[in-house]
């Protein structure tokens, strides 16, 4: 079921991306969010929104819970 929120990249910079998600700003920084810094354009601003707390990129196969966002440093990444 899809929600009634909409997203929209609002800004890229050096440092991340804004995104709006419903009426809330939410910012990812390349440091918490690497998979974005040598992204295109085109392919970061193709984002939708599945649910009120999904996002996905399907140009990067990139799935972002929105708590992610809000709390990154419980989503620590991890390489093996």
């Amino acid at each position: 079921m899809k929600s009634n929120l909409e997203v929209e990249v609002s800004h890229i910079s050096q440092h991340g991306i804004w995104l709006l998600v419903g009426d809330r700003e939410m910012f990812l920084s390349h440091h918490n969010f690497p998979w974005f810094k040598d992204a295109t354009v085109s392919a970061i601003q193709n984002v939708q929104l599945l649910n009120s707390y999904h996002l996905y990129w399907p140009d990067l196969d990139v799935d972002l819970a929105v708590e992610s966002i809000e709390y990154p440093e419980g989503f620590p990444l991890l390489a093996r």
